[in-house]
């Protein structure tokens, strides 16, 4: 596997882990009632997990083009990643707007 190759996973790598702790950050601040620094924590979420998307985009595209990507172990990490990340931001929206709601009705 070539350098820009293995570049590419390590972005999905490190960009959806990103996004990953960043979702649990933001879970920790609303439970803590800092509904601002859980906005922020989702936000740079989204940002994470929008790079490893356009890295994994770029993956799609090129192997759509005929120059198919090879699949390893790193290869399936870094895609578990990002879908890991993904669902956790996903539901850290969720359990963010919980705790908001019951902060309300205190």
């Amino acid at each position: 596997m070539d350098e820009k190759k293995v570049q590419a996973i390590m972005n999905l790598i490190i960009y959806g882990g990103d996004g990953k702790s960043s979702s649990v950050e933001a879970i920790q601040a609303a439970k803590e009632g800092n509904f601002e620094l859980a906005d922020e924590k989702i936000k740079a979420a989204e940002e994470s997990l929008l790079q490893a998307h356009h890295t994994q985009t770029e993956m799609l595209t090129q192997e759509a083009n005929g120059d198919s990507v090879e699949v390893s172990l790193l290869m399936v990490h870094g895609q578990d990643h990002l879908m890991t990340g993904m669902m956790f931001k996903d539901l850290a929206k969720e359990i963010v707007d919980v705790y908001r709601t019951i902060r309300k009705e205190q």
